[in-house]
């Protein structure tokens, strides 16, 4: 059993025009919303430098510490890991001891890796 392509109608496309037109219009609208009717009250205080170090508003290809990047990447790894853990809790009365048992070995890594990162100092701040 073929389908004839000459048989397929424009018809059958539009749930996917739909799917990608309120995709468009959940990304644009809340942006426009919020441009037109946000406060902008800027100040020096909001303009001043905040956690990343440096002035706001220099050019865009100065050089900084190389540390903000490792506490993002830090940051990333260890937020992604304990995402992990959502899916083995939530089914954690149906996976038994093996699953009990993975779990606490992959805590058990993590806690490793926290422990090293902390012993090397790179979640000091200077």
């Amino acid at each position: 059993m073929s389908v004839d392509i000459s048989q397929m109608s424009l018809d059958q496309y539009l749930p996917v025009l739909l799917f990608i037109l309120v995709g468009i219009a959940i990304g644009i609208i809340p942006q426009v919303l919020g441009y037109i009717l946000g406060p902008n009250r800027p100040d020096a205080e909001k303009n001043s430098p905040y956690e990343c170090g440096f002035e706001a508003f220099e050019d865009a290809r100065m050089k900084f510490d190389v540390r903000y990047y490792l506490v993002a990447i830090l940051f990333i790894l260890f937020d992604l890991e304990i995402a992990f853990l959502i899916p083995w809790a939530v089914a954690f009365s149906d996976i038994g001891m093996t699953g009990f048992l993975a779990g606490v070995v992959f805590l058990a890594i993590l806690t490793v890796g926290f422990a090293y990162e902390w012993k090397k100092g790179a979640l000091d701040w200077e």
